[in-house]
């Protein structure tokens, strides 16, 4: 049996809604249905204690921030009514008009007023109302349906959904569901040049800087980065398929005119393939480049190998870390060698801050791991106790003796930034932790054939 109605006055609760969706094109704006909703309440005399106004969609449940308030209010007895322009503004999901009925039933929501229609806890009237927001959910649930059928006929046709990439431009003076995909007379003239060049050989930065120097930019006018170039490259849009879905397998003929043809792209595609085969793009991960930045421009240090064919036929692998050029392309910092930049970092130890407590349990997790081993293999009592930990002496014997990995690991507890100018390490001055310790810089002695550096105690201003 339904709780009694409290005979108390109804204090209403104006809330009004309106989303950016295409669904809601037809919805009064926010304003309108504020002011609409006053001048009911001025003619029937309703007393509104509080208005609440949201811009958010109501197709999934619990997601709206002023109607979840709006529900807690009236839990509170803050009000007990709600005043709004139609039912869907309130709800069109099953979660939230879920929400709405329960009120009901608790006797905590006495009646929900629209211009037109009225809802109390009767029990007609809450059927009456849940009629009402499921139909807006079944609209809703039925242009989805409807949607994704007229996707999967444009795509068939082959017309991909969405915006077109760069060199290609969507009309916008045709009807819904008619407009076409054209050649972009400024930009597809370029992008065919950039994929001539990537078949002649030209890298992905030669590229950027030809891009730059013929002034070509994207459809909002900032200029054109390296990844989104090699993404072009590698996107088959270009000479006339597409996938859809994303990931699907399923491939489809575009129906309009390609930039380039299947053969130059295949041909670019060799190029990259080689391209990476031969540098191993993006497949290398080195010990200090997360420590570091370039300290003329800012930029990420990143790194790089060099192998070298001895004259007893052996290889040796030399690692190199330099200015990542993504701030300044034309940045002319050196590089250093891994070797001296080790004996740098070691140089520095006393200038670090380190997180002891991560430093502690990767240097318990690593004796404990040695314990394993020598009871395993030589029957060596493990240590009862953890023996007292130098975090600067151990942080020390990693960089010397450990592995890529373990360098890697244990330099992630490093709180201080770097810098790297001048083949110079030496923390970050604008950090917040230098003003409490003293910049200390290191000389280098070059192992790349440059003259070492004096040393200085104090960094050079950037």
């Amino acid at each position: 049996m339904n709780p009694p109605i409290d005979a108390a006055p109804v204090r209403y609760c104006l809330y009004a809604r309106k989303s950016s969706e295409q669904d809601e094109r037809q919805a009064l704006s926010i304003d309108a249905q504020v002011r609409e909703m006053l001048e009911v309440a001025e003619r029937e005399k309703l007393e509104v204690v509080a208005t609440r106004r949201e811009s958010h969609s109501a197709k999934d449940s619990n997601q709206r921030p002023e109607y979840n308030r709006l529900l807690a209010d009236v839990r509170s007895g803050a009000f007990n009514g709600i005043l709004t322009w139609a039912p869907d503004r309130l709800s069109r999901n099953g979660g939230d008009l879920g929400a709405l009925v329960d009120l009901m039933d608790q006797g905590k929501l006495t009646e929900i007023r629209t211009p037109g229609q009225r809802f109390t806890n009767s029990p007609s009237e809450k059927f009456l109302l849940m009629i009402l927001c499921s139909q807006a959910k079944l609209e809703n649930d039925n242009r989805g349906v409807n949607v994704k059928r007229g996707q999967r006929a444009k795509v068939q046709m082959g017309w991909r959904p969405n915006q077109s990439p760069l060199g290609y431009i969507n009309t916008k003076t045709t009807a819904k569901g008619e407009q076409k995909v054209l050649l972009d007379p400024a930009r597809a003239p370029v992008i065919r040049e950039v994929f001539e060049r990537a078949n002649l050989g030209q890298s992905g930065r030669k590229i950027q800087a030809w891009l730059d120097e013929v002034g070509f930019t994207t459809r909002k006018g900032k200029r054109v980065p390296l990844s989104m170039i090699y993404l072009m490259l590698r996107n088959p849009y270009y000479h006339g398929k597409f996938e859809y879905p994303g990931g699907s397998g399923n491939w489809f003929p575009v129906a309009h005119e390609s930039i380039i043809t299947e053969e130059l792209f295949n041909d670019v595609q060799r190029q990259l393939t080689t391209e990476k085969k031969k540098t191993e793009w993006g497949s290398k991960e080195f010990a200090f480049t997360r420590l570091m930045k370039c300290g003329a421009c800012g930029s990420g240090v990143t790194a790089q190998e060099k192998f070298k064919t001895l004259r007893d036929g052996t290889r040796q692998r030399y690692v190199y870390y330099h200015c990542g050029r993504t701030v300044d392309k034309e940045c002319k910092e050196p590089y250093v060698r891994e070797e001296a930049l080790i004996e740098q970092l070691v140089g520095v130890l006393d200038n670090l801050e380190i997180d002891h407590v991560a430093s502690k349990k990767k240097f318990q997790e690593e004796l404990e791991r040695n314990q394993r081993f020598m009871a395993s293999m030589l029957g060596t009592k493990a240590v009862a106790k953890m023996p007292r930990l130098d975090h600067k002496k151990y942080l020390r014997h990693v960089l010397v003796n450990g592995t890529k990995g373990e360098k890697r690991e244990l330099l992630s507890c490093v709180k201080t930034q770097l810098v790297l100018q001048k083949q110079r390490v030496s923390p970050d001055v604008n950090q917040g932790w230098q003003g409490r310790h003293k910049a200390v810089t290191v000389s280098v002695t070059s192992t790349a054939g440059v003259a070492p550096q004096k040393a200085s105690t104090t960094p050079k201003p950037r």
